[in-house]
């Protein structure tokens, strides 16, 4: 079996990406999900999370999203912290996650692959690529984001540049080229 890491920027349409795979019949662990889901479920990833942060993470047992984001998109130490402490939990969600399916290729979602290493637990990677007023249309339809704030996550991830370097496949998702024709070309290349 295939592990495949896709990974973009943020903005860059990761998750319609995978929904196009899913549809082409082709399971998708989505690293991002686990990883909140895991963030309010796991009782020692929460512990552990308050400590780092303080009881202000969550709120009613749910994560204080903007709390949390501010934090960690201000400080690097920090989004470093919280990313050894949640990181390792979800890759080992997706091994449970993978023993369970069928196919010959498997995809794991994560907007972090190349920042955190774990481009190296996979057999190949894939990089979406989208320029960066693309990418803040995205999020400014999708999110309430300011584009100040949009930058701020932007420039808290790798460059594009770096994460070329690391990669196997590049998608282009500027909208301009069609993304079927691209993937089914690197599935051929998978097989």
């Amino acid at each position: 079996m295939l592990k495949i890491g896709i990974t973009g920027g943020i903005g860059s349409g990761k998750t319609y990406v995978c929904q196009l795979l899913e549809k082409l019949g082709y399971p998708v662990f989505y690293s991002d999900i686990e990883a909140k889901k895991l963030m309010t479920k796991d009782p020692k990833l929460v512990s552990e999370i308050k400590q780092l942060l303080g009881d202000e993470s969550y709120i009613q047992n749910e994560l204080n999203k903007p709390f949390i984001a501010h934090s960690i998109f201000h400080n690097s130490k920090l989004r470093e912290a919280i990313n050894l402490l949640v990181h390792p939990k979800v890759f080992q969600a997706f091994e449970l996650w993978k023993d369970k399916q069928s196919s010959t290729i498997v995809f794991n979602e994560s907007a972090l692959l190349f920042e955190t290493e774990s481009y190296k637990r996979f057999d190949k990677n894939i990089l979406i690529l989208a320029d960066n007023e693309t990418r803040i249309k995205r999020i400014q339809l999708r999110d309430t984001l300011s584009a100040i704030e949009i930058k701020n996550r932007i420039d808290s991830q790798l460059t594009d540049e770096e994460k070329i370097k690391k990669s196997d496949f590049i998608i282009d998702n500027n909208e301009n080229v069609l993304l079927i024709p691209q993937l089914i070309s690197i599935l051929e290349n998978l097989k």
